[in-house]
């Protein structure tokens, strides 16, 4: 399977963006989905997970209430739609499949298949 994802951009804070992700495989429907982030300097973190129905979402404290990930099964798509931004998101999202899981993990290891990143620049 193949990972595209786009919708990244600049956006002052308080602002909001959709990230996408489009896969290649028919059998996307099969496992759960994964949005991560890198800020320069920092390690890659975990944002958003969802199951492979979209029946079960995780996200952790820091972004819980303002991002949601939802998937588009019939259109081989995951997305992310982020709310009032933050400086502090600014990074590089990935998304990810954990194709051995139907629930979502938090864990980077569980993901076996990942994007290319799109940039998401918040500005002050």
């Amino acid at each position: 399977v193949q990972l595209q994802a786009s919708g990244g951009g600049l956006v002052q804070a308080g602002g909001s963006l959709t990230l996408s992700c489009a896969a290649s495989a028919r059998t996307f429907s099969n496992y759960a989905m994964g949005w991560f982030r890198q800020a320069p300097g920092k390690e890659r973190e975990f944002v958003a997970g969802i199951s492979w129905s979209g029946g079960m979402t995780l996200y952790p404290d820091s972004v819980k209430g303002r991002f949601s990930i939802s998937r588009d099964n019939a259109k081989n798509t995951v997305y992310l739609q982020m709310n009032s931004l933050k400086p502090e998101d600014t990074a590089v999202y990935y998304c990810a499949a954990a194709r051995a899981r139907m629930s979502p993990s938090t864990y980077e290891y569980e993901y076996d298949t990942w994007g290319q990143g799109t940039q998401v620049t918040v500005s002050s």
